[in-house]
């Protein structure tokens, strides 16, 4: 598997790198760190002394993102895989999705900041862009990822499931979690006039229905020494994935993501159960 960790050096950005113990060791692990260079911001400033205050603080940045990275390095785990370290200049969104682009990145894992709604909305946020527009499978993490024991598989049908198995059958864990496959069902109920038993028939057939599906699935992982369950529910997605979650106590939950760049593109995506809250999820 070909992992991608782009480092800042915020805190999360080494729990990241500290969850890396819990991942299979890598073909090849890529370390990134971008150096989003400010420009001058005084208009009036000649070009020449803005060339040279825009040069100065690169070189300033750049020394310190290689210090960053070396720390890095002594901080990974044994056994991790070879390591190939990435010093770049531009946009942290950009630059992240082109090296995962250029290398074919089965993962990108990096660190969410956590901003605040309105904080996020007014400047963005990275994390979120790059779960959005990044290709492969992304562990977006808020904060300290202490086990990893359960997996929250979340499928709307065929189309998620064939890329979660696609993902899950590079075992790209160390040691296999339980996985919970699960759906969230609408409510059956028709528009039109029904009686109370006729509609409970329709939702207990459609959970019948999603449950036969779900357990297709759990199948197909046996081999790869999964420990699987199996749960269905109605209501809405999102309030049915946290409520799931809370209940089985996960530390993970592996969705697919929906982003538009050009066309509509997908992508398995995983983040940390407390910041699910706050990233986008998408069934």
């Amino acid at each position: 598997m070909k992992l991608l960790l782009a480092v800042d050096g915020s805190d999360n950005s080494y729990e990241a790198v500290r969850s890396l113990k819990y991942l299979a060791r890598a073909e090849e692990l890529h370390l990134l760190h971008v150096l989003d260079v400010p420009r001058p911001a005084y208009p009036m400033m000649m070009p020449e002394v803005a060339r040279e205050l825009y040069e100065s603080v690169e070189r300033n940045m750049r020394d310190d993102g290689t210090r960053l990275l070396d720390r890095i390095v002594a901080l990974l785990p044994l056994d991790v895989g070879p390591v190939t370290k990435h010093l770049v200049v531009g946009s942290p969104v950009d630059q992240i999705v082109a090296l995962a682009e250029q290398i074919k990145v089965d993962l990108i894992l990096l660190g969410a900041r956590g901003l605040g709604p309105i904080k996020e909305q007014l400047v963005g946020s990275v994390s979120h862009r790059v779960l959005t527009f990044g290709p492969g499978a992304k562990l977006i993490l808020p904060g300290p990822l202490k086990t990893l024991h359960h997996i929250l598989l979340p499928l709307q049908g065929s189309y998620d499931a064939e890329h979660a198995l696609s993902f899950l059958q590079q075992k790209p864990f160390r040691e296999p979690p339980t996985i919970t496959l699960f759906t969230v069902l609408p409510h059956t109920r028709p528009p039109w006039p029904v009686d109370a038993v006729s509609a409970e028939h329709m939702e207990t057939h459609s959970l019948r229905t999603g449950k036969d599906f779900l357990e297709e699935i759990a199948a197909k992982l046996k081999p790869y020494d999964y420990h699987t369950r199996v749960a269905t529910t109605l209501g809405t997605p999102v309030d049915g994935i946290l409520q799931q979650a809370k209940a089985s106590n996960t530390d993970l939950i592996l969705v697919g993501s929906r982003g538009r760049r050009g066309i509509t593109r997908w992508c398995s995506a995983v983040c940390h159960m407390p910041s699910c809250t706050r990233e986008p999820i998408h069934s």
